[in-house]
């Protein structure tokens, strides 16, 4: 792939005074909400940076970047100056927008539109008007460059999460953006794809001359490709002086208390015998004579690569799939799924709404809704639209809105992506609080840490079984690349 030119169209060259990114002043509020998410906030980025923004969960990392893009920023009121490459970006049309800023979201399904992954990589382009001749040139080179040419010509919903999210990332690529924004890019991803990603990342920033910017809660693994690092806080943006700072893993969850104590139950709450599953006869099997038993009142993680079959074992459980061979047989008198997109749950104009939609058939009232929200964090979020929440918020209502149902059975699809440090801690209380009353919980997850200090027991799944079944300190001591 051809290196991008480090000349902007206005003239302005690499290493200029003019910043990749520059913000002055900016105030946002969303419809609504009682106090602005960002206020009179100055930030700069100097062009060719890796540059890395953390803060809080619904500290405004997303809305910030979002609001440097025209075609996805965000409703609301809005003052102040933002630029990219030294223009105004109120100035910029979809063609401008789309050669000076890339943006790839957290979850590639609300990224992806085609059927294949050559359409895919076509996209945006046919959208410009490029030529035919140009089109399939920027196709091929960038598919060279990211090494997809062996499943070029797959249908997208077949690919694995890590590929996925790297077709998100080349499919932005292709239009030579020279500025690339990145919200928790790698949320969904296993450790060893999480590592993949970041390389290509690194490459893109390298060698390609491109700006880059990732919004996330996880820094120690991006640190060794970073050149500087942001935290927004309180509306405003600082600069992390001591990049190691982030990288420490020294009371990251803290959460040695609060782990559930180990039960002498010994019936399960949920159990898959010889399950065989897969989703259309021409496709392959995705679980594969899987034999897992999980036990009642604990907290099991399991863990494995992306497309192993996590998440179709936890629809089978919620009985949302059913195997074609074999058979699931489940204790728990009642049983509630998260996904791993919590949108999938929430219907309601108002997270108030969303916390009662289910009060009169389950019985449980205003109050107890209320005291769920403050429980997980959503206090004073009661008239923001669900979908004017961050991420990680959306994730915690969904959460708390099967909680309020008291489901005896909790699956989870990714409960901790998009989260900070403090939000995790508030999942890890409420899990805790579940096993307490007498539940289980059953996780799929990426986040090692968190499986580490909280869960009972990981699972690792592996073309569609499970390999192996150990305590937390067994399985993370004798595993060479899933380390927490």
């Amino acid at each position: 792939m051809a290196r991008l030119d480090r000349s902007s169209a206005a003239g302005v060259a690499y290493g200029s005074a003019a910043p990749a990114i520059e913000v002055r002043g900016l105030s946002f509020a969303y419809p609504g909400a009682e106090a602005p998410v960002l206020e009179g906030l100055d930030w700069r980025v100097s062009q060719g940076a890796f540059a890395l923004l953390v803060g809080g969960t619904g500290s405004g990392k997303s809305t910030l970047l979002s609001l440097l893009k025209p075609e996805i920023a965000p409703a609301g009121t809005r003052s102040g100056e933002l630029r990219v490459l030294g223009e105004p970006v109120a100035d910029m049309d979809v063609r401008a927008s789309a050669e000076r800023v890339g943006y790839v979201f957290q979850d590639p399904e609300n990224q992806i539109v085609c059927e294949t992954v050559w359409h895919e990589m076509a996209f945006g382009l046919e959208n410009l008007g490029l030529a035919r001749d140009e089109m399939r040139r920027r196709v091929a080179e960038t598919s060279y460059f990211f090494g997809l040419e062996d499943w070029l010509h797959r249908d997208t919903d077949t690919l694995s999460g890590g590929r996925k999210q790297l077709l998100s990332l080349a499919a932005v690529l292709a239009l030579r953006p020279r500025v690339l924004l990145l919200d928790e890019p790698t949320s969904q991803l296993d450790p060893v794809a999480e590592k993949n990603f970041l390389h290509a990342l690194f490459r893109v920033n390298r060698e390609l001359g491109c700006t880059v910017v990732v919004a996330t809660h996880r820094p120690r693994p991006m640190l060794e490709y970073a050149t500087c690092a942001y935290r927004i806080e309180d509306g405003r943006v600082r600069e992390v002086v001591d990049l190691a700072s982030l990288g420490s893993r020294e009371g990251l969850l803290a959460l040695d208390s609060c782990r559930p104590a180990q039960g002498a139950a010994t019936s399960a709450a949920a159990a898959i015998h010889e399950g065989w599953f897969r989703y259309d006869r021409a496709g392959g099997w995705v679980l594969r004579g899987l034999d897992a038993s999980f036990s009642a009142g604990a907290v099991h993680a399991v863990v494995g690569g992306n497309g192993c079959g996590k998440s179709t074992m936890l629809s089978v459980l919620a009985k949302t799939a059913k195997l074609q061979r074999g058979r699931m047989v489940r204790g728990a008198a009642s049983a509630a799924l998260l996904p791993q997109n919590p949108k999938a749950l929430l219907v309601a104009e108002t997270v108030r709404d969303e916390l009662m939609e289910w009060a009169s058939t389950c019985g449980y009232d205003e109050n107890l809704a209320r005291e769920r929200a403050v429980q997980l964090g959503l206090d004073g979020l009661e008239t923001r639209h669900p979908y004017d929440l961050s991420g990680g918020q959306r994730q915690l209502l969904a959460l708390a809105k099967l909680l309020l149902i008291g489901p005896e059975l909790l699956l989870l699809d990714e409960p901790t992506k998009g989260l900070d440090l403090e939000s995790r801690r508030i999942i890890a209380r409420a899990l805790r609080d579940h096993v307490k009353a007498g539940g289980t919980v059953i996780m799929a997850t990426h986040d090692l840490d968190f499986a580490e200090q909280v869960a009972d027991d990981v699972a690792m799944m592996f073309d569609g079984e499970i390999a192996c079944m150990e305590p937390p300190a067994d399985f993370f001591a004798d595993n060479v690349f899933y380390r927490a």
